[in-house]
């Protein structure tokens, strides 16, 4: 099952052209492709999955979304390891 997961935009930066940006999970920062929503500010809610945000969210739907993940005992991924040091392409892999 493919999963959406609502987080907070906290910072915007570019990374080879693309626009991206720090989201945070309630406490756990990712960073995420931000292209299919160009109109999204500092501080809005936006939907993320595999690392794109795909929608924008108010507040009180983030919230409900969390509260209904935390019931099923689905956050375990969010909290996974850092996804953000992952190696670029070319590095090596140890």
């Amino acid at each position: 099952m493919c999963l959406a997961i609502p987080g907070k935009i906290v910072e915007f930066h570019e990374h080879h052209g693309l626009r991206m940006s720090k989201v945070d999970f309630g406490g756990i920062t990712r960073e995420a492709c931000l292209d299919y929503i160009p109109d999204v500010e500092l501080g809005d809610y936006v939907m993320v999955h595999v690392g794109f945000a795909i929608s924008k969210v108010d507040e009180e739907e983030a919230a409900r979304t969390y509260q209904y993940l935390r019931e099923m005992g689905q956050l375990t991924e969010v909290a996974s390891p850092d996804i953000d040091s992952m190696p670029e392409k070319g590095d090596e892999i140890p």
